[in-house]
């Protein structure tokens, strides 16, 4: 652990019943002002992954060095599809804001500057929550699902294994293919709720991604533009899922990083 940053592990920030209890780990940097929160999600298809293990080619300490940036990170756990379906891990990954607002005196946090940043499954989880009221002042999503009921279909046009079936990641989250039920597929997509409302966001993903294709983000930021909202969107050249096959992927780090650095200058929304 960095001697510069400290870990508040095990924190419980929601107890639903007939669950088993969420928590967060802190990641607080010195300061001598309030720090600006990133509350973390981590990927998994919505089915596994865990706040203490980011991606791979991120290294171990990945919440360190970001923290080490003058930032604190909230790493937050949430209810996978095996447990509960949509809408759990939304509601989890807002409760989590919520707690961290709310306790943000207890740490030395700014309460009224956070931001979210999630991988995959936890970029949709993220953006859900940043665009259905979450009150965060900008977000940060990696190869993110926008909008499941176009997945098989752009899984199929980008040379990938599409899955229809009642296995699927997606289906497991919504309880059903989302063929099955176009309704709910489209309340869980992020790109039904870009806004002029929308805090500015920041999409990155691999130009070669066949698991979570960038027409997923393409889509999401042409409406977030269409709509009047901040956004910007990366596409990394040869990256697949994961960062595989990208090059420098402490460059997307940064890129990430400064976007929200950016943003913390900024007045409070």
């Amino acid at each position: 652990m960095n001697q510069d940053v400290r870990y508040v592990p095990d924190l419980v920030y929601r107890e639903v019943p007939g669950f088993r209890p969420l928590e967060l780990d802190l990641y607080l940097a010195q300061a001598d002002v309030p720090l600006t929160v990133i509350v973390h999600v981590h990927g998994g298809g919505w089915r596994r992954g865990s706040r203490r293990h980011p991606l791979p080619r991120l290294g171990a300490d990945f919440y360190q060095r970001l923290a080490g940036r003058g930032f604190a990170v909230a790493a937050v756990d949430y209810r996978l599809s095996g447990e509960a379906r949509y809408p759990a891990a939304v509601d989890d990954v807002r409760a989590a804001v919520g707690w961290v607002r709310e306790h943000a005196a207890d740490y030395g946090l700014d309460g009224d500057r956070m931001f979210l940043w999630g991988d995959s499954a936890g970029g949709h989880l993220a953006l859900m929550t940043a665009l259905t009221g979450g009150d965060v002042q900008g977000v940060v999503a990696w190869f993110p699902v926008t909008d499941l009921a176009g997945l098989v279909a752009d899984v199929a046009a980008a040379g990938g294994t599409p899955d229809p079936g009642p296995e699927s990641r997606e289906a497991l989250f919504l309880g059903a293919p989302a063929a099955a039920v176009p309704d709910l597929a489209r309340e869980a997509s992020p790109v039904a709720y870009a806004s002029a409302a929308a805090p500015p966001v920041l999409l990155m993903h691999g130009a070669a991604d066949d698991l979570v294709p960038p027409a997923q983000s393409i889509r999401l930021a042409e409406a977030l533009r269409g709509a009047g909202a901040a956004v910007e969107l990366e596409l990394v050249p040869g990256a697949t899922h994961f960062w595989n096959g990208a090059q420098d992927v402490d460059a997307i780090v940064r890129r990430s990083a400064e976007f929200l650095a950016l943003r913390r200058a900024e007045p409070a929304r």
